[in-house]
């Protein structure tokens, strides 16, 4: 890519496409493009059509999503399958159209079954049964990938498919209700700590409610209080986080230097499999997570682990094998990106 390419990226306020914006500016492009969702929707395909068609542009990283933790998968299952299969139909098909000289698909490491070998390579795409929470969520982004490879083989373009493992950063999403475990777990236990504290004022603020009674009901109904703060599950499932900033390197760095032939064997006599896993290739239990949360953040109260609630899948850890091969390594360690997101989201909210 050239300094002066016009990059589109999709989804450019979210966690990765957020981080990945930032990366690209401070790598000197300076013709980035991005549409927020009121300017463009991507499920509709007459509008994608025509920024297309107005626009032009020669890259396109797609990291717009519809994305959401266990509870959000679970309850809705249709438009999790529906928004993400139309984002990418539109965007990938029109990319193709308008001659687009590569594209990036961002996916999940959720796409691989719930009894995957560990650590998860590649290879284990589609062997067996998926996690069922997330199933929906997890076929369309499998869809993507091999809406990548079939447009490679038919058409000849240069469309390359990237699996993150579990992210955080700045801009996640922290919702109580649908975000991923690790935001939620950062919110929760730091609002546990200010009831602890008695800064009822930076709570109602940081839920935006009226009184202190409102705001601790609301926490209540999802086991926060001042003395302690529930998790689902009974912490023994273990899960790979990566910070936001080195996931936008990672797909950076895939852009500026590889292309999708760098992404199987060419003895393959089937080509399948071209996506890349993007992690650390390392774990910790949720157990694990949450007492480290809580040390940085400072409550001083008990963490419940509520064994009623569903685990999910037991362990889900990426081999990274390719992507190091292919040149890139992840450079920040968990318990720094931890302090550093907790930081960040006490300044900004």
């Amino acid at each position: 890519m050239d300094k002066s390419s016009k990059i589109y990226i999709a989804g450019h306020r979210g966690l990765v496409g957020s981080a990945i914006v930032e990366n690209l500016k401070s790598k000197g492009y300076i013709n980035l493009l991005t549409r927020t969702h009121k300017e463009l929707e991507l499920t509709n395909q007459k509008a994608v059509e025509s920024f297309f068609e107005t626009e032009k542009p020669d890259y396109v990283i797609l990291a717009a999503a519809k994305v959401g933790g266990i509870v959000a998968n679970n309850v809705y299952r249709a438009d999790f399958i529906y928004e993400n299969m139309m984002i990418q139909n539109n965007v990938i098909h029109q990319s193709y159209k308008h001659n687009v000289k590569k594209l990036l698909f961002l996916g999940s490491t959720c796409i691989y079954p719930k009894n995957a070998p560990q650590p998860m390579k590649e290879e284990y795409l589609l062997t067996d049964t998926l996690e069922y929470t997330n199933e929906p969520y997890a076929i369309a982004k499998i869809a993507g990938i091999k809406m990548c490879e079939s447009y490679n083989l038919q058409y000849g373009t240069n469309f390359i498919s990237v699996m993150p493992t579990n992210l955080y950063g700045p801009n996640d999403n922290f919702d109580l209700e649908k975000s991923h475990v690790l935001p939620a777990l950062i919110r929760k236990i730091y609002l546990a700590k200010l009831l602890n504290e008695s800064d009822f004022d930076t709570v109602k603020k940081n839920l935006g409610v009226d009184t202190t009674q409102e705001a601790i009901d609301y926490l209540k109904s999802f086991g926060v209080s001042s003395n302690s703060v529930e998790i689902w599950g009974s912490g023994k499932p273990k899960r790979e986080f990566l910070w936001s900033k080195d996931m936008a390197d990672a797909c950076v760095f895939i852009m500026e230097n590889r292309n999708f032939s760098d992404t199987f064997d060419k003895d393959q006599k089937e080509i399948r499999n071209t996506h890349i896993n993007i992690g650390t290739g390392i774990d910790i239990s949720i157990k694990e997570l949450a007492l480290t949360i809580k040390e940085i953040i400072g409550f001083e109260g008990k963490l419940v682990f509520n064994t009623e609630k569903p685990d999910g899948t037991m362990k889900k850890l990426t081999d990274v094998t390719k992507l190091n091969e292919l040149g890139w390594k992840h450079t920040v360690e968990l318990e720094e990106g931890i302090k550093k997101v907790y930081d960040w989201y006490v300044t900004n909210n």
